[in-house]
């Protein structure tokens, strides 16, 4: 698991120094286009690209630095410098969002003569095709290793793309009819969507760092649960799953029968950790709490032949999201 986990993080990596390599070839493209052209619609994409170019060397050295192993005075790992990493990527995309507005706006006033927009349409297409592909495969990748930078980054790339896509219909536009206040326009419209994607990069990261709960997750961990629970699993309770980079670090409450013996009850410690794992992420940590039952868990208790029941068995309780994350054992609702 442990050779595995090293394997992926070295893919991650050299996907990401292509990603960085990929960024400043497009960047020279781009400023080449906009130089050609003088067209602000062009510089909206360059602009863009020096985002990129400056957030993906960024995650390049947080993944470097995520890889390293834990020491005294990181028990959890380095994974958390990824979460920064995303931070400074949203907060760069905002800041060019905002700078291509303004700069936009300005030329809606003063207008300035396009030139050569054909060679600039050229260039501008090639670099949005080539941008969505090492999105798209950017993006696989980080949802495939659990990377939250190469997701991030991926994503930002396809926006990038897709913004491209836009700026050449505008463009196209522009050198069909002659209206330069178009160029502008196109600007101003694509640089509202570049700081709303840094927005939702810039949320979700600060959520990662605030170890805000995944409910998506935690919800596919309590339906694994479920559909492989045994009859010893009275019940699962204060449910929590952490983020550090790629690693995902659970925190459970396991019920078991009162009269289980240390090592029986490691044996079920153990088991819920096989399932998680098999089902959800080989790389996962657990970190699971043994608690004895109690007499009001009799009744929602489906082991049979028991000799220490107090009451009669109910009913099984079906464990769902509510209740699993929940602080307090079942049978007490």
């Amino acid at each position: 698991m442990i050779q595995s986990k090293i394997k992926n993080l070295s893919e991650n990596i050299r996907l990401q120094l292509f990603v960085v390599l990929v960024g400043i070839l497009l960047l020279i493209a781009k400023f080449f286009a906009f130089i050609l052209t003088n067209s602000n619609a062009i510089l909206t994409d360059a602009l863009e690209s020096i985002i990129n170019v400056v957030a993906g060397a960024f995650s390049l050295y947080s993944l470097v630095l995520s890889s390293r192993p834990r020491d005294e005075n990181h028990p959890y790992g380095h994974g958390k410098i990824e979460f920064v990493a995303a931070t400074l990527e949203g907060s760069l995309i905002l800041v060019a969002g905002g700078a291509i507005i303004l700069k936009s706006i300005f030329s809606l006033i003063d207008p300035v003569p396009l030139q050569k927009l054909d060679i600039g349409i050229l260039l501008i297409a090639v670099s949005g095709v080539i941008n969505y592909a090492v999105g798209v495969l950017t993006e696989r990748r980080g949802k495939k290793s659990n990377s939250l930078v190469l997701t991030a980054g991926g994503k930002h790339l396809k926006t990038d793309a897709y913004s491209t896509a836009g700026i050449l219909i505008g463009l196209l536009l522009i050198y069909i009819t002659g209206q330069l206040w178009l160029d502008s326009i196109v600007a101003i419209m694509f640089g509202l969507m570049i700081g709303y994607t840094g927005y939702r990069i810039l949320r979700s990261s600060i959520a990662g760092i605030m170890d805000e709960a995944d409910y998506e997750l935690l919800k596919r961990i309590v339906q694994v649960l479920n559909e492989n629970r045994r009859e010893n699993w009275i019940d699962i309770h204060n449910l929590r799953v952490i983020k550090y980079g790629s690693t995902l670090h659970i925190d459970c409450h396991l019920t078991v029968p009162w009269y289980l013996s240390v090592l029986e009850s490691h044996d079920e410690v153990e088991a819920v950790a096989r399932v998680i794992r098999e089902k959800i992420d080989p790389s996962i940590e657990l970190f699971v709490h043994t608690d004895p039952c109690i007499a009001p868990s009799c009744t929602v208790c489906t082991k049979g032949e028991c000799q220490k029941r107090d009451s009669s068995f109910t009913e099984r309780v079906e464990w769902d999201f509510e209740k699993v994350i929940a602080d307090r054992k079942h049978g007490t609702y």
